[in-house]
């Protein structure tokens, strides 16, 4: 019995060393917000698909699941599916064309093929199922701007400073301690965000996967030039970007459930 527990402190300690250095992208409750919209917004046939797919449970309760299985060898393979790094401020043509010439796996490689597994009614529904586990994540990840960041501060992670005195870094706080400050758990900020009418949502849907990644990369962008190393951020750094955030976490949820719609509608 005893080794039971200090196994189970052992596998807990080591799960929370791995996310206190990596961050979760958006943290639990900004992947919750968006699956929340992206759930609301599904069709009748998406959602029967899904039941058949994930069970009764939400998106948003498997939002998540992508980040706990990183401390599992099984899935270490898909760490790099995260995120992508590029070079600032390139003009969208270049920055397109360096994203398509990235090397290996990675967010932006991954999720296509990823769709094509959801839709894929030959492969086996843990398969799909699997496929549709990252899908759910991998959106949320590619409208948290510092998931299309930069290399040489590995997305913020390197870049140290302190939230409301406490010492963190960049990733962290837009990972999680920007979202925590609204003070809003997953379903009312999903219902904060989600008052769009039908013509701004078909707006927020429109574009391709290139454009989303490109927004984020502007956005980061404007990031890094308003976040200075050993920055000492509070209140007007929220007031700063509440709205940046605010707009990725409604426009992530609109376009994941544009994209379930599609693949299984």
């Amino acid at each position: 019995m005893t080794t039971f527990f200090q196994r189970l402190i052992l596998t807990t300690l080591f799960v929370f060393l791995l996310f206190s250095q990596y961050g979760f992208a958006w943290g639990l409750t900004g992947h919750r917000v968006i699956a929340e919209i992206a759930q609301r917004h599904l069709d009748t046939k998406a959602r029967k698909v899904l039941k058949e797919l994930i069970g009764n449970q939400s998106l948003a309760y498997w939002a998540n699941w992508a980040d706990f299985v990183k401390s599992d060898s099984t899935f270490r393979y898909a760490s790099r599916w995260h995120y992508v790094d590029l070079p600032p401020y390139m003009e969208k043509d270049t920055f397109v064309s360096a994203l398509k010439a990235l090397s290996g796996e990675n967010l932006f490689s991954q999720i296509p093929v990823l769709e094509e597994m959801v839709k894929n009614k030959s492969l086996s529904t843990d398969q799909r199922s699997f496929a549709l586990k990252y899908l759910i994540h991998l959106l949320g990840d590619l409208h948290q701007p510092l998931h299309v960041g930069r290399d040489e501060d590995q997305g913020g992670n390197k870049i140290k400073l302190t939230w409301f005195g406490k010492p963190t870094n960049l990733h962290i706080v837009w990972d999680e301690l920007l979202i925590d400050f609204q003070q809003w758990s997953y379903t009312e900020y999903a219902t904060v965000l989600d008052i769009a009418d039908k013509t701004t949502v078909a707006q927020l849907q429109s574009g391709n996967l290139e454009d989303w990644f490109y927004e984020s990369h502007v956005l980061s962008d404007k990031i890094y030039d308003n976040t200075q190393p050993d920055s000492k951020l509070s209140y007007r750094y929220n007031y700063l970007f509440v709205q940046d955030l605010n707009d990725q976490l409604l426009k992530g949820g609109l376009r994941l459930a544009r994209i379930l719609n599609e693949l299984l509608g």
